[in-house]
């Protein structure tokens, strides 16, 4: 079977080691790129369109799992979604997460006979699909399970108290008074009922100090208050935003974090 892949891995040595095993177990796989890093995985994988992804899972900046959530939220409604393989050094506790997914993984050393495995399931899952697949269900609910298993991040504290500063002081921002985080380049705007402050915390690094049950992340950039929610929207395309009580601006429901909205 032809297909194109794209490989991001951050180790060179890895990824040409896995890209001559793919020669030997998929002859007709042709592999358009290889990169060292989401964001690049993210940027050539929206540019050349490749049937199969295969995505280290820890590399500089972005790791594989956000690079699939944003592909998931970039891609066009109209084009199939590739097919996804993670690779990881996690151990066999870990790669638990994974077996109850449809997606697949490999763990690093690649061995050439897990690999053989996998590239039949990719070829039977590429078999099976239409020219057009439309939603992207259930890469979406694969993907969630995944970003919110256990494992991917441990136990922290709850925060209480934000120190933003503001001019020369610092002011000390009580969790209570926050309706959403919002990333911004270098920075994270902490929106409040009156105003907003910046910080340089990033977002990944507050979320496992916020309560998901009082604060939920509706785009991959975006964390709100859930009783702060005032209205959802959803436009012609389908896509959701919402309003949030005492701010002014509307916020974009991401297609990974919609299903939170799955009345409507």
């Amino acid at each position: 079977m032809n297909a194109t892949a794209l490989i991001a891995e951050d180790e060179h040595l890895l990824a040409q080691a896995l890209q001559a095993e793919l020669l030997r177990a998929w002859p007709e796989l042709a592999v358009v790129k290889v990169v060292g890093d989401g964001q690049s995985a993210v940027e050539q994988a929206l540019a050349l369109r490749p049937d199969v992804l295969f995505l280290d899972i820890r590399m500089p900046g972005q790791s594989g799992l956000e690079a699939a959530a944003e592909l998931a939220e970039e891609w066009p409604d109209d084009r199939a979604f590739p097919a996804l393989v993670f690779v990881t050094a996690f151990d066999a506790y870990a790669v638990q997460a994974f077996e109850t997914q449809a997606v697949d993984y490999l763990l690093k050393p690649v061995q050439p006979e897990r690999l053989r495995l996998t590239v039949q399931r990719v070829q039977a899952l590429l078999a099976q699909r239409r020219p057009a697949t439309g939603p992207l269900e259930n890469t979406l609910e694969q993907l969630r399970s995944l970003m919110t298993h256990p494992q991917a991040q441990p136990p922290m504290a709850r925060l209480q108290v934000i120190p933003a500063s503001v001019g020369q002081s610092i002011r000390m921002v009580q969790l209570t008074e926050v309706l959403a985080f919002e990333a911004a380049d270098k920075y994270v705007r902490v929106l409040l009922v009156q105003g907003e402050v910046l910080i340089r915390t990033p977002l990944k690094e507050l979320m496992p100090q916020l309560d998901p049950a009082v604060f939920w992340q509706v785009h991959r950039g975006t964390v709100v208050r859930a009783d702060a929610i005032e209205s959802v929207t959803r436009n012609e395309a389908g896509r959701l935003s919402l309003k949030l009580r005492a701010r002014p601006e509307s916020f974009g429901v991401s297609r990974l974090y919609a299903d939170r909205f799955r009345a409507m």
